[in-house]
């Protein structure tokens, strides 16, 4: 029961999405627009720096706090942390009130390694940053970062049922990506040079989205 009760309590906070109420706030719903991701990227594009930059943050400590919360109500749960981050990452993705419409992951993913541990939050934190560089992708950082964080896991603890658990998350955010790595393909996918070159990335998407 307290193991139940752990994983909805972590559904329930991941399904809080701040992009699609905000959106809503506005007179739209954020998934009708852009990339029709009900996240923090889209948000940027969509409604403005300052707006995606604050659902980040939100998404990032909702996870961080439906970690903190399961631990502290439900000490005897073995894998509180990893089931409730889970659960609010799977919530946010597949929110029950959007009808399983969500986000897909990257802000709740990050949250929930922080909360998880604040030192391999902060190394990856660095990896990321440097492979997103590299490859100019947001979908590049969620996409490795899950599969790193797993084999992070699997070799730190050796609990071959937590990593089983993070292997389903790792690839239900890929397949939320496979959209993404499609527009990577056809060069309809914005780069992270769009937050300070809009209307040239704008012009780039429309000229490869017209041949």
């Amino acid at each position: 029961m307290q193991t139940a009760l752990c994983a909805l309590s972590g559904y329930l906070i991941g399904g809080i999405n701040p992009a699609y109420i905000l959106s809503k706030l506005k007179g739209f719903d954020i998934r009708e627009r852009g990339s029709g991701n009900a996240g923090a990227s889209n948000a940027m594009m969509t409604m403005g720096k300052k707006a995606g930059a604050c659902i980040a943050l939100f998404d990032i400590f909702k996870a961080f706090f439906a970690v903190v919360i399961a631990v502290k109500l439900f000490p005897q749960v073995k894998l509180a942390k990893l089931i409730s981050g889970v659960c609010c990452i799977l919530g946010h993705i597949f929110p029950l009130m959007m009808k399983f419409h969500g986000g897909k992951g990257l802000a709740c993913l990050g949250g929930f390694i922080l909360a998880y541990d604040p030192i391999i939050f902060a190394a990856l934190l660095l990896c990321e940053l440097i492979l997103a560089l590299t490859f100019d992708y947001v979908c590049v950082v969620p996409i490795s970062g899950s599969a790193i964080f797993t084999l992070i896991y699997a070799f730190t603890t050796g609990d071959l049922v937590g990593t089983l658990i993070l292997a389903v998350v790792a690839v239900v955010i890929l397949c939320k990506h496979i959209e993404n790595l499609k527009r990577i393909q056809n060069g309809t996918e914005a780069h992270i040079s769009f937050l300070w070159k809009k209307d040239q990335e704008i012009e780039r998407i429309k000229h490869n989205a017209n041949t």
